[in-house]
């Protein structure tokens, strides 16, 4: 299953000696109340470590140092207790290399109108300090996140938690690693891409292998082991034979087993957590592998059909920065298959051939084996269902050429409401916001693929973060988009982004 660090975050209070040694003994205290009260919310996802007052640019810069340094740490949180000069974090900001948030808080949360004085004035002027720190961070460009508000107030603390999660998709990022078996589906532009400037930009490695070197390790699986797995499915899903001979459907779900178990281990021994494959070039497998990817996904695995590269690192990415959430309803690949034009039920129906993650679906899941003309093979066992229903976002990571752009959509899942007894494979039906119509024309101005990364769990806000982090373009459809506006932020950021 997927495992990632113990991650925790550098919480730094941001002063300087201007206002004696009992202003910073408070800034201290009140900082380690902060830091001990935000551990103790089911939002933070991540354990937050308290750091001494920064005072001068020595200790700032190792300080910094030691969170770039630091395996575990995904990133650092300042507070702007008081008033701090930022002319002292230049050094160290010009060399940090880990995400950073500014946290515009203050440690009361109303002004004490009936005492107030200037010794409470200078103590607590985040007002004052956290601008001056924004101001440096404006003129060094340097990428940051801003979080404002008062740390008790449940909302501010949900977006710090999200902030974190995007903080630990930034860093691990550079650690996906994409196996591709076969090439690109013939003559299609959107799966494909400059691979060399991918990892250049996002750290990922995408790497080739020929589908034969697959095969050794799916026909090393024993009879046994196949049969063993299969013996879980037949535990955890219902089974729908469609008239076929009960041996023979086990035959056909013992082959996915056998394919689940083998490709597993390639993935491991070569040290891959994503990959694609193409259904016109399988080698000797006995069918087009569905059920075993469908089961690999939901351990974590990123997955892309017909050679795609960009999708799996994304499903990946998005599974890593969503991997401790209890309350997780799932991230997947998704495809766009056909409209309902209906007014009534405008929307799409999203779906695969059959590489679905059942991590996205609500009740019951079936195994099915039909026929498929795609992939030239026996019929191909899978899981069939239905999505859980909810917003959600559905992303997708193209190359212009030049440069890549992140096209992230907000998107709210539906029951389709009429049964599909004749579709074997496991379905979403979304709408896109702000409707169809102005997403879909939005969507296909922006250059959007077919393959989207798609994620009940994470929102644009924190994908716009990550292509923040990053330096790539970010074009949000959201509730307030409109074809006017959005073709004129397409065209500012040709300027903005060349």
């Amino acid at each position: 299953m997927l495992e990632i660090r113990s991650y925790t975050f550098y919480f730094c209070p941001c002063t300087q000696d201007l206002y004696g040694d009992e202003v910073l003994k408070h800034v201290a205290e009140h900082s380690k109340e902060i830091v001990n009260y935000l551990n103790e919310q089911k939002t933070i996802p991540f354990q937050i470590v308290l750091k001494p007052n920064l005072l001068t640019s020595d200790v700032i810069e190792k300080t910094f140092a030691e969170a770039d340094a630091d395996p575990d740490c995904a990133g650092i949180i300042t507070f702007a207790h008081t008033f701090s000069p930022s002319k002292s974090y230049i050094r160290a900001l010009s060399s940090l290399k880990k995400p950073l948030c500014q946290f515009a808080t203050q440690y009361n949360e109303d002004i004490p109108y009936d005492k107030i004085d200037m010794d409470f004035m200078n103590e607590n002027q985040a007002a004052h300090g956290e601008r001056e720190f924004g101001h440096i961070f404006a003129r060094m460009r340097h990428p940051h996140k801003v979080v404002f508000g008062f740390w008790q107030d449940p909302e501010v603390v949900e977006e710090l938690g999200k902030w974190m999660r995007t903080a630990v998709g930034i860093v691990e990022s550079p650690n996906i690693r994409v196996a591709r078996f076969a090439d690109t589906m013939r003559n299609v532009a959107v799966t494909d891409g400059d691979k060399i400037e991918a990892e250049q930009v996002f750290g990922w490695t995408v790497d080739a292998w020929p589908v034969n070197d697959l095969i050794p390790f799916v026909d090393s699986v024993t009879d046994a082991e196949a049969s063993e797995l299969a013996d879980e499915y037949y535990e955890l899903y219902s089974l729908t034979l469609d008239g076929r001979d009960e041996k023979e459907f086990r035959r056909h779900v013992e082959v996915q087993a056998a394919q689940e178990i083998g490709i597993e281990r390639f993935l491991i021994e070569h040290n891959y957590n994503a990959f694609s494959d193409h259904f016109g070039d399988l080698g000797s497998l006995k069918q087009l592998p569905l059920l075993s990817i469908q089961r690999l996904m939901q351990k974590g695995y990123g997955f892309g059909p017909e050679g795609d590269w960009k999708t799996p690192a994304m499903v990946r990415l998005m599974k890593v920065m969503t991997a401790n959430d209890p309350q997780a309803k799932g991230s997947a690949l998704m495809e766009d298959y056909t409209y309902n034009l209906s007014k009534r039920h405008a929307g799409i129906l999203e779906s695969h051939m059959g590489e679905v993650d059942p991590c996205v679906a609500e009740g019951e899941i079936s195994i099915r084996a039909t026929p498929l003309s795609m992939g030239d093979r026996e019929d191909p066992a899978r899981l069939v269902f239905t999505a859980k229903t909810g917003p959600a976002i559905a992303t997708s990571l193209i190359d212009l050429g030049n440069r890549f752009r992140l096209i992230v959509q907000d998107v709210e899942c539906k029951k389709v409401g009429h049964k599909m007894p004749q579709l074997p494979t496991g379905t979403v039906f979304w709408t896109p916001k702000p409707n169809l119509k102005i997403g879909t024309e939005a969507w296909i101005y922006a250059g959007g693929a077919h393959h989207t990364a798609f994620s009940f769990d994470l929102d644009a806000t924190q994908m716009s973060d990550w292509a923040e982090a990053f330096g790539i373009e970010c074009a949000v459809i959201d509730e307030n988009t409109t074809i006017r506006d959005f073709k004129r932020d397409l065209r500012f950021a040709e300027v903005a982004y060349r």
